[in-house]
């Protein structure tokens, strides 16, 4: 037991974290390892590999994904920021480096290799690109002189510029939305909300004019006719198969011929196995923790981190409702991985550091601190 009485970094923390929201995170990362171990091994016999490679490698990615998130959930607002800092430049440089250096697949460079570790830097670089945003939204409403909207707004074009070029259509959109709910919860005018509609509809429709790779898939979702519907029916049938209860651990049938049931499938994987309640369960879990973050975010007397808060739960939240959608087959197919659930380490990893963000953000500080920080700001001792 840690006493309150101890004035230790570690008890500090303990009696200020919010422990409901890292109980969450911690039922999710152990859902994601059940589920790893139902989805994986079919795919790794499929290919030659050990049945359990993916699995160990989940788990593998999953120790210092908790190491992350636990020691960036002690940090302050100041260091965040400069943490956020950090991590944006170093994912910049190593997006640049991947459209220099990357291996071309499927006609995008997403991936660059360094000691033999596989990095998709876009990953890294999301978490860090919504706590630098909300950090100038922030400025912008208690500085209305400050050119800070149009500081973010250079951000955004430069950030979504780079993921275009790979091309990373998903990841981009992901971006563009969470920059608008930041927008939208810093108290943007209404004029900016068909503008940036607008501008959101311009972009779809020159995607699909001139990337023939977007065309395909949204022909395709329109008219599964059109083109190899494979995985997407195979994911639905999975659902049906599964019923409410599930066909039983080990027992399901689609994961055999799925090529992505250990990424981008695994929630079909899950719901064929453990059946609709586990789905429900999942989604619930999804949101509570997305609402308890916001909830937080919403209590704070410090504007940015209400708003690093709240970009953070959403951005979480989208991307899982995302990858589900998918699955359910209600918007096109797109390589967005759920969160702690799917194999993938740069995507743990920048998840974990998002999430431990979150964490040290809705942390209850005392109002001497929350002044001191907005003192410190108020007189530009910026990160």
């Amino acid at each position: 037991m840690i006493s309150r009485e101890q004035r230790t970094p570690l008890s500090e923390w303990w009696w200020t974290v919010d422990r409901l929201l890292l109980a969450g995170m911690v039922l999710l990362m152990l859902t994601g390892v059940v589920l790893s171990l139902a989805a994986s091994p079919s795919v790794a016999t499929r290919i030659g590999l050990d049945p359990f490679h993916f699995f160990h490698r989940h788990v593998l990615f999953l120790l210092p994904s908790i190491v992350v998130m636990v020691g960036v959930s002690f940090l302050s607002p100041r260091q965040i920021r400069r943490s956020a800092l950090i991590v944006f430049a170093l994912s910049v440089v190593l997006i640049v480096a991947t459209l220099g250096f990357g291996p071309e697949v499927k006609g995008a460079k997403r991936w660059i290799t360094i000691l033999g570790v596989n990095i998709q830097a876009s990953e890294s670089a999301k978490p860090a690109f919504v706590v630098l945003a909300a950090w100038l939204f922030s400025e912008s409403a208690r500085k209305p002189e400050m050119p800070a909207t149009s500081m973010a707004l250079t951000l955004l074009l430069g950030l979504v510029t780079l993921l275009v070029m790979e091309p990373d259509f998903g990841q981009t959109m992901l971006i563009l939305m969470v920059w608008g709910a930041l927008f939208f919860i810093a108290g943007m005018r209404i004029v900016w909300v068909f503008g940036l509609a607008g501008a959101a509809i311009a972009g779809l429709f020159a995607a699909y004019m001139m990337v023939p790779h977007v065309a395909l898939r949204i022909r395709r979702f329109m008219d599964p006719a059109s083109g190899d519907t494979f995985q997407v029916d195979t994911a639905m049938d999975a659902f049906a198969n599964g019923g409410w209860f599930g066909l039983g651990p080990g027992e399901g049938i689609a994961k055999r011929s799925l090529p992505d049931s250990h990424t981008d499938f695994v929630f079909a994987v899950g719901a064929e196995e453990f059946g609709i309640i586990m789905c429900l369960g999942l989604l619930a879990l999804f949101t509570f923790i997305v609402m308890r973050t916001l909830s937080r975010a919403y209590a704070s007397e410090d504007l940015f981190s209400r708003f690093a808060a709240s970009g953070l739960a959403i951005m979480f939240g989208v991307q899982a409702a995302i990858n589900m959608a998918v699955n359910l087959h209600l918007i096109p197919a797109k390589g967005m991985t759920l969160p702690f659930i799917s194999y993938g380490g740069s995507s743990m990893v920048s998840l974990a550091y998002g999430v431990g963000l979150m964490l040290a953000l809705t942390r209850e500080r005392p109002r001497t601190e929350m002044e001191s920080i907005s003192d410190a700001t108020a007189a530009a001792s910026y990160a």
